[in-house]
């Protein structure tokens, strides 16, 4: 997990209060442990569910990964769950109507760049589709931290695949945001090696 202020930790795997180790922002319990142990790192199938994190990584720049998950059932309903052809249609009405919801992050750029990048997700169906795309930038080797001052926050494939998704049109995809995109969807695994959820994925071996 890249660009998060709840990420400040730069230490080895913590023993939770049940007995597993976790990367130190996954390690207490509630909200966080919970998306740690459930969901991050873990592949997603299907264009929606790529476009949702792919969204959702560039509304999270700048901000902590906790503020987005808070947001997350709210940024489902008025971006209509992130169904890329009804977000294609969306003009300035609709605009100042999110700019207007406290429940998201009201941000004018970002809220531009989802339009912008559902316009740019059908354009890609005509090649390989977005979910192919992102993944034909898997690596040939993860990470292996076992602090997390050891987690990259680029590689060369997320500086690539951030000047590729430009050139087909995407906006907020530089390459930080990428490697995000790609820790959380499983791409890479930068679980550090003591935690109890490193090789979850069934992409990459422990």
């Amino acid at each position: 997990m890249t660009e998060d202020s709840d990420s400040a930790f730069d230490g080895g795997a913590v023993l939770g209060d049940d007995g597993l180790r976790r990367t130190p922002w996954g390690a207490a319990a509630g909200m966080m442990r919970d998306y740690y142990d459930t969901e991050w790192g873990m592949p997603v199938s299907g264009e929606r569910a790529h476009f949702e994190r792919l969204c959702l990584e560039g509304f999270q720049a700048g901000l902590s990964w906790a503020t987005i998950l808070r947001k997350r059932e709210a940024f489902r309903e008025v971006f209509v769950d992130f169904d890329v052809d009804q977000i294609a249609t969306f003009g300035p009405h609709d605009v100042e109507r999110l700019m207007g919801d406290a429940r998201i992050v009201r941000n004018r750029a970002k809220i531009d760049a989802t339009i912008t990048n559902a316009q740019a997700t059908i354009a890609l169906r005509e090649d390989v589709g977005l979910e192919a795309f992102l993944w034909s930038y898997k690596p040939a080797d993860t990470p292996r931290p076992k602090t997390m001052a050891e987690v990259p926050t680029t590689s060369p494939e997320s500086i690539a695949l951030s000047k590729a998704l430009r050139t087909r049109g995407y906006r907020f995809v530089g390459p930080t945001t990428m490697f995000a995109l790609m820790e959380a969807i499983g791409i890479v695994d930068t679980h550090l090696v003591d935690s109890y959820r490193r090789g979850a994925s069934g992409v990459w071996p422990n």
